[in-house]
């Protein structure tokens, strides 16, 4: 498991996997928002934390189409499926190396981008605690997404339909705590539904996503 951990790693590093493509994605809606609404710091401070939700998530979605389609094109997927290593854990361990590819230097740049947004400063921790909850279930689903369109031709429309449908519970909770954290009120519930989530999405979607891919390459 770690051996195909620091595989994947090392191919987001060397062979363009996605690492710094979602970052640079994020900082790019990030710097155009204020643009387009124009320098009114009281209507950033409202829409700060939905805006940096959304970036995030639009940022995880975009390398999702080379998840499993180099490993699929090469044949390592025929390798995965037939190796004594359960399907389910080696999409499992495909899911952290997308998170700590795409998910996690998101979770550390929104500080500095919520800054450029003027986030309320009760809202920055609230910020990074909802991301560092939420974003792994948006790799973990991803995943599914990339095993339901693995056998198709330019799949990436197709999976970002599929996809995004499903991120919305943790689009919606994930952004409520980031703006109930910034505007002082209790955020602890949706806290605890984004977690909720988080680990029933981790639990769960592995398998569904194995039974997807088993069928796929049968």
């Amino acid at each position: 498991m770690i051996a195909l951990l620091r595989r994947d790693l090392l191919l987001a590093l060397r062979a363009g996997g996605g690492f710094g493509l979602g970052l640079a994605f994020f900082l790019i809606v990030t710097v155009l928002v204020p643009f387009s609404v124009g320098p009114q710091s009281d209507l950033l401070t409202i829409i700060a934390p939905g805006v940096l939700w959304l970036g995030a998530l639009l940022a995880c979605l975009l390398s999702l189409d080379r998840l499993l389609a180099l490993d699929f094109e090469d044949g390592t997927l025929d390798l995965l499926a037939t190796a004594p290593l359960p399907l389910e854990a080696a999409l499992s361990i495909k899911a952290l190396s997308h998170w700590l590819t795409t998910g996690l230097p998101l979770v550390v740049a929104s500080p500095v981008l919520g800054v450029m947004l003027n986030l309320a400063p009760g809202g920055f921790v609230w910020l990074v605690a909802s991301l560092a909850l939420g974003t792994p279930a948006l790799s973990v689903i991803g995943t599914f997404g990339a095993a339901l369109t693995v056998g198709i031709k330019r799949g990436g429309l197709l999976m970002s339909l599929l996809v995004l449908p499903l991120y919305v519970p943790t689009l919606i909770f994930g952004a409520e705590v980031a703006r109930r954290g910034a505007t002082g009120l209790e955020a602890g519930t949706p806290l605890t539904l984004l977690a909720g989530i988080t680990l029933a999405t981790i639990g769960l979607m592995p398998f569904a996503s194995a039974a997807v891919l088993r069928m796929t390459l049968r």
